[in-house]
């Protein structure tokens, strides 16, 4: 049992120190600028959604 812990342990560093590829800095942060892009057009997207909702329903349910 305590074998397999060991093994296990022993194939996950050979795996993160040897077969994974890291991004480079360029990379890292190109990746970056994409998801904060991205990530501002869909809350761009939302709040016009929710501007024009607020003004649907105050046209049909006007307050009074």
């Amino acid at each position: 049992m305590f074998k397999k812990i060991v093994d296990y342990c022993k194939a996950c560093y050979d795996e993160l120190a040897h077969k994974t590829t890291w991004p480079t800095l360029k990379e890292l942060t190109h990746s970056a600028v994409v998801v904060l892009s991205a990530s501002l057009v869909i809350a761009l997207v939302v709040w016009v959604m929710d501007v024009a909702f607020k003004f649907v329903m105050t046209q049909i349910y006007p307050t009074i």
